[in-house]
């Protein structure tokens, strides 16, 4: 599939927002956005998803990403393949990812992606953030917290959509199906448009440990997207384009979105 030219309702802003936070920051999140996560039967049965590898929080820059080598949907307990249907584009000269995928029946779909292993020369580390949304078809409601079968993942103990602002959110990392004591989980909020001034780099990124049974919790205070990140290191080193054995980072990610009460 060739390039398209994307227009991510939340990238524009990604590239274009200058916040006075030091680069140090580094809050590295994979973001899987669909264009709804709530579909009607009004709707039609399509939902646009957008992919690009970025510090939510800070606004950017987006970062290169390599070819998927996994991108996929769950849903009424079978999975469906879409790699094929991902299309490439370019977002300030770095390579980002974007799809439309046809919802085929009722219920929640669970979209995951595994990226490309990016290396980050300024931690000396390969990074993997394995991600998912879930997307409610139809008012089904069933299938929210059907679990993929990642590396790290994050298992729902609240339906993740139809999510309230100021909503609490709660989870269980889990690695190989069982889950880790004590994991940090990162959270970020998508501050596409810059209205969030970030005070001091500790507002950056919000960080959690999780309980002795893998089990955390967040309230979203602000309506919008929320990326969760549980970070474990990885068993074995890679080979980082440098040649070099290098520490790899897991990351098991899910993205919820909040709604204001009007």
């Amino acid at each position: 599939m060739g390039l398209v030219k994307l227009s991510f309702r939340t990238a524009p802003a990604i590239l274009l927002l200058v916040v006075s936070v030091s680069a140090t920051a580094w809050g590295h999140f994979q973001v899987l956005i669909p264009s709804r996560d709530v579909v009607a039967a009004t709707d039609g049965r399509s939902v646009e998803l957008e992919m690009i590898f970025t510090h939510p929080m800070e606004g950017g820059p987006p970062m290169p990403m390599g070819r998927p080598r996994q991108f996929g949907v769950l849903a009424g307990g079978e999975k469906r393949d879409l790699l094929d249907t991902l299309a490439a584009g370019q977002i300030d000269g770095k390579t980002v990812y974007a799809c439309s995928a046809r919802l085929l029946r009722p219920g929640d779909h669970v979209f995951y992606l595994e990226p490309a292993p990016y290396w980050e020369p300024g931690e000396k580390k390969m990074i993997i953030h394995y991600t998912k949304v879930v997307v409610d078809f139809l008012g089904a409601q069933t299938g929210w917290d059907a679990m993929v079968g990642l590396p790290v993942e994050i298992e729902p103990l609240v339906r993740p959509y139809g999510l309230w602002t100021g909503n609490t959110f709660r989870g269980i990392v889990r690695r190989g199906g069982k889950p880790v004591p004590f994991a940090t989980v990162e959270v970020e909020y998508l501050n596409a448009d810059g209205e969030v001034k970030i005070p001091n780099e500790a507002l950056v990124t919000q960080v959690i440990k999780a309980d002795a049974n893998g089990v955390f919790a967040y309230s979203m205070p602000r309506a919008g997207w929320w990326g969760f990140a549980a970070l474990i290191d990885g068993d074995e080193p890679m080979t980082a384009p440098t040649g070099e054995e290098v520490d790899v980072e897991l990351g098991g990610l899910i993205w919820v979105r909040t709604v204001d009460m009007d």
